[in-house]
């Protein structure tokens, strides 16, 4: 197992009872190539969670969030990427072009709005799953730890 340690937010940004999620197949090397998956990304050197959050958001939508809120920190452990600690956050208010024509410039993966009743339909990570349903059912600040073999999600440690 690697022993790096990588810093990340993910947001969910809420519009009409939809999340924008994106479809990741843009990029060859991509650990969620083909899930769906929020917007956001990796720290840079001396960002705070919200900066790098505000930061990600700008750079894949090109929507500056006006409204967002942590929701969680998720801890993966994965035997083939090592660790991982997420910031994640809801978003429901923005200033910009929500159009998914407008989202397109993305090249991180395909922008889309989809109903909130059918994310639980798409290809997602398991342990996104778990996240997610605590999203959809409003649940107060959590922590999450996630630990992965290959794809197979082996254990779960959940605090609300």
């Amino acid at each position: 197992m690697s022993d790096s340690r990588i810093l990340t937010t993910l947001c969910y940004i809420e519009k009409e009872e939809q999340y924008l999620m994106m479809h990741r197949v843009s990029k060859k090397e991509d650990a969620n190539a083909g899930k769906w998956i929020g917007v956001g990304g990796h720290f840079q050197p001396a960002e705070s969670p919200d900066e790098c959050l505000l930061r990600e958001v700008w750079e894949e939508t090109g929507l500056l969030l006006t409204s967002y809120r942590l929701r969680g920190i998720i801890t993966f452990v994965s035997d083939e990427w090592g660790y991982e600690y997420m910031f994640l956050y809801t978003a429901d208010g923005y200033e910009g072009s929500d159009h998914e024509t407008d989202l397109s410039r993305c090249n991180e993966g395909v922008l889309k709005w989809i109903p909130k009743d059918k994310i639980l339909d798409l290809n997602l990570w398991e342990g996104d799953r778990v996240f997610l349903k605590l999203l959809l059912e409003n649940a107060g600040f959590f922590t999450l730890k996630l630990v992965y073999r290959g794809e197979e999600l082996i254990e779960k440690e959940l605090k609300v």
